[in-house]
């Protein structure tokens, strides 16, 4: 059995080494301050928060690595996007961990908690379907469900996503800038894959679609946003809106977004420039071999 970081044959493969020694990174950053006591008043309450964060940060990282390997030109990126999706189960796990710990390991406190608070509730069932996710992960499993099974149990990752973004939103009671961020991003990533389900044939420019993509994402951000203050505190949408267009609160979750976005697509951009100016020098190389 070929560990993580390598491949098949069991040679070391540097970018499967560098993603999995990095997603140890936040966990251990987390224990760190933990120990140190630098977590503030109530540190295992921030832990809880930290390491949440960082797991739908992966979740949606898993879910993006399939339109950056197109945007990028990078094909190889796919090798490690089952490795990021366990591990934001992981993190999951060590968030509900942390939270019964809270509870001091009360746990039928914990399942009543579960069961009477909304936003516990979907993310513990995120918790459940992202662990049917990774039990399931393995070539092995693979193989014993069938390349079709297989595929249609891990489109579920999306709902999961949309359950892990639902959750993080609500537990965010005071500043909701990063649940807003993220949910931009999960539209993008949401947008990307309905384009790939109903658009037959591949993408011929994908650092434009993503642009393009980026720009709706950004648009449904900032309405959400104006749609969140009006209904929580009755805040006119019109005001909110304009201070994403002149940002005079400094930048905006939608700003924000469209900024990551546009980074993406423009990093694509230059990659695709730098594969065509390359075609030609490879064909005159092998024309000059073949005289």
């Amino acid at each position: 059995m070929s560990l993580p970081w390598t491949d098949r044959a069991g040679r070391v493969v540097p970018l499967k080494a560098l993603v999995f020694a990095g997603l140890f990174l936040p966990g251990l950053y987390v224990a760190g301050a933990l120990a140190l006591g630098e977590l503030g008043a109530r540190p295992i309450t921030e832990a809880i928060h930290q390491i949440g964060l960082w797991a739908i940060r992966f979740l949606f990282l898993s879910l993006a690595v399939t339109p950056l390997r197109l945007i990028w030109r990078w094909p190889k990126l796919v090798s490690v996007r089952r490795m990021i999706g366990v591990a934001a189960f992981f993190y999951v796990a060590i968030h509900l961990g942390l939270y019964a710990v809270d509870q001091m390991l009360d746990l039928a406190k914990v399942a009543s908690e579960i069961v009477l608070r909304f936003y516990l509730t979907i993310g513990f069932v995120a918790l459940l379907g992202l662990g049917a996710l990774a039990a399931t992960s393995t070539d092995g499993m693979v193989r014993r469900l069938g390349g079709k099974r297989w595929q249609r149990l891990h489109r579920l990752v999306y709902p999961i996503g949309l359950l892990a973004a639902i959750h993080f939103f609500l537990q965010s009671k005071q500043d909701v800038t990063e649940p807003t961020v993220m949910a931009g991003l999960g539209a993008w990533l949401l947008f990307w894959r309905v384009r790939a389900w109903t658009k037959t044939g591949a993408v011929r420019r994908p650092a434009v679609e993503a642009a393009l993509l980026g720009l709706t994402a950004a648009a449904v951000t900032a309405l959400g946003e104006a749609l969140y203050y009006w209904l929580k505190m009755g805040v006119d949408p019109l005001l909110v809106l304009n201070t994403n267009l002149t940002l005079q609160a400094g930048l905006r979750p939608a700003v924000v977004a469209l900024l990551i976005l546009a980074a993406v697509s423009a990093t694509g951009a230059l990659r695709s420039a730098a594969a065509r100016k390359r075609a030609p020098r490879l064909g005159a190389a092998v024309t000059e071999a073949a005289e």
